[in-house]
């Protein structure tokens, strides 16, 4: 029976940025599957680090601040997990507030879609504008859903927010090197989130991890949640090739969800170089 110091999730989201759990509940239910070490990794913002140390403090969890920032390469949005960030680091605040603008922009640009479609875009895109520091297409699809314009989240993205969408609107976000670098001023570790979702061949990937690497990259995401056996081959292909630590996680977000489960076991396969082994200060 694994014990709490052996599961570990470094991949989280809260109410801060497009998770259904608030901090201190998501830590309780973190607790209560026996995760010992805990990352809160919310999109482009670190509002609930405090909140969320706090809690981990109390149930005898380690904590590590982290965020997941949104960033471009090749037209292509890609994520990058922070671990062990500094919350006050001004070069992350500039990167966090420079996207929240343009999250702010995209939401309000998708508002004015829907309008065109004869729905309450204005209405909607203000509702989760004013309820949400880092507003994503998650927060109006879920707004769709309330208002009975989709079944699910799922078809709110299909018939309106996804690609070929009536209401898509494309992200404009900074360049990865970017990313990498407000991580890096903050004092953290610049984690490749999620390679297997990037719909990219084996070269495209790998040219991926070569920019990464350069601009300081240090680990990718190696067994992650819906990663199937040949994904997380190929992710542990590109961790032994660019000398990355392998980095593991849920991609938690909301209770209910089997396959996303808090906490992920610990054990990395030879050769690979734990992530937490690279944190300055250790959790």
């Amino acid at each position: 029976m694994d014990t709490p110091a052996e599961r570990i999730d470094l991949h989280t989201h809260s109410t801060c940025s497009d998770g259904l759990l608030p901090p201190t509940a998501l830590v309780e239910a973190a607790a209560h599957r026996g995760v010992g070490l805990l990352a809160l990794t919310d999109h482009d913002t670190v509002a609930g680090c405090a909140e969320a140390a706090r809690a981990c403090a109390r149930h005898g969890i380690r904590f590590i601040a982290g965020i997941e920032l949104t960033c471009g390469w090749r037209a292509r949005e890609l994520h990058v997990v922070g671990l062990g960030v500094d919350v006050h680091s001004p070069a992350l605040t500039a990167y966090t507030c420079e996207v929240g603008e343009r999250r702010r922009q995209r939401i309000s640009a998708i508002g004015v879609r829907l309008t065109r479609a004869r729905l309450p875009g204005a209405a909607l895109a203000a509702t989760v504008l004013a309820a949400h520091r880092a507003p994503t297409r998650s927060h109006l699809a879920r707004e769709l859903v309330a208002g009975g314009f989709a079944r699910d989240e799922a078809q709110a993205f299909d018939r309106w927010l996804g690609h070929g969408g009536a209401a898509h609107v494309g992200g404009n976000w900074p360049e990865l090197a970017e990313a990498v670098r407000a991580i890096r001023a903050a004092g953290g570790i610049a984690v490749l989130a999620h390679p297997h979702r990037y719909r990219a061949s084996l070269s495209g990937l790998r040219e991926l991890c070569a920019t990464f690497k350069l601009a300081g990259g240090e680990g990718i995401e190696v067994s992650l949640a819906g990663m199937g056996p040949a994904d997380t081959e190929r992710a542990l292909s590109l961790a032994r090739r660019f000398d990355l630590a392998g980095s593991i996680g849920s991609d938690f977000h909301a209770p209910g969800l089997p396959w996303r489960p808090l906490g992920r076991f610990a054990k990395l396969p030879d050769g690979v170089t734990p992530v937490t082994a690279r944190l300055p200060a250790g959790p």
